[in-house]
């Protein structure tokens, strides 16, 4: 058996990988096509490469099917419960940097913090008979936040599209959604609450607490991580 190496599959991510581990001496590719999800590894023995996409990674992980993964910290803690009992954190890898941020319409000028989002929600529902939606695909990190947070009078929408265009058509009064340059959120007249966010994501590689390690593999994953400097 061989140490399974998960990356994800396609675009950018895929190539600042590529180049993380190059800049390493472990050289990772693609064989097939854009179609296909086969890789090779060189410059170690016994890795096989799984290319996946992002957010399979974290399941992959969890599940023990995958010895090592790269994939953003949003996905991670996001997916998996109590994540820090299933995978570890081994290396942050200095890109896909993006933050999980809460905004609201530009429109709302006295809404810039989570207190007066707080007010907000208890007034739009004074007014409306119904809480304030927050269109987000982050279910488990935006409540927790909120909760923290003090804010009570809202409900979270699921968001499998493009989540900032929610307020605009009138599916959600504001949003909770990953962003790195913000220029999307000022196209659609959002605006980020003046916060910390709710988390600070880039590409980590983890490794999973839970795959089957022979001693082979054992071998293999140590000195994969010691050449990797992990």
């Amino acid at each position: 058996m061989s140490v399974k190496l998960g990356v994800p599959s396609k675009g950018r991510l895929m190539e600042k990988t590529f180049d993380w581990f190059a800049a390493r001496g472990v050289t990772l590719s693609r064989t097939g096509s854009e179609r296909e999800y086969a890789g090779a590894v060189e410059g170690i023995d016994g890795v096989s490469l799984v290319l996946l996409s992002a957010g399979e990674i974290p399941r992959e992980l969890a599940a023990g099917r995958i010895h090592l993964g790269v994939t953003g910290t949003d996905l991670v803690r996001e997916h998996l419960v109590q994540w820090e009992q299933t995978v570890e954190e081994l290396a942050v890898l200095g890109f896909g940097h993006a933050d999980l941020i809460v905004a609201v319409p530009q429109a709302w000028v006295d809404v810039d913090t989570l207190d007066d989002l707080d007010a907000a929600a208890a007034a739009f529902r004074a007014r409306h008979g119904q809480r304030l939606r927050i269109a987000t695909k982050y279910h488990r990190l935006v409540r927790d936040y909120l909760r923290r947070g003090g804010v009570a009078d809202y409900r979270l929408v699921d968001s499998q599209g493009a989540t900032e265009g929610t307020v605009a058509n009138l599916t959600a009064e504001a949003i909770a959604d990953i962003t790195s340059t913000g220029e999307t959120l000022r196209a659609n007249h959002l605006k980020v609450l003046d916060e910390e966010p709710v988390l600070r994501s880039q590409a980590t590689l983890f490794r999973a607490r839970h795959a089957g390690k022979t001693n082979a593999e054992r071998a293999t994953l140590s000195a994969l991580l010691e050449r990797l400097g992990v």
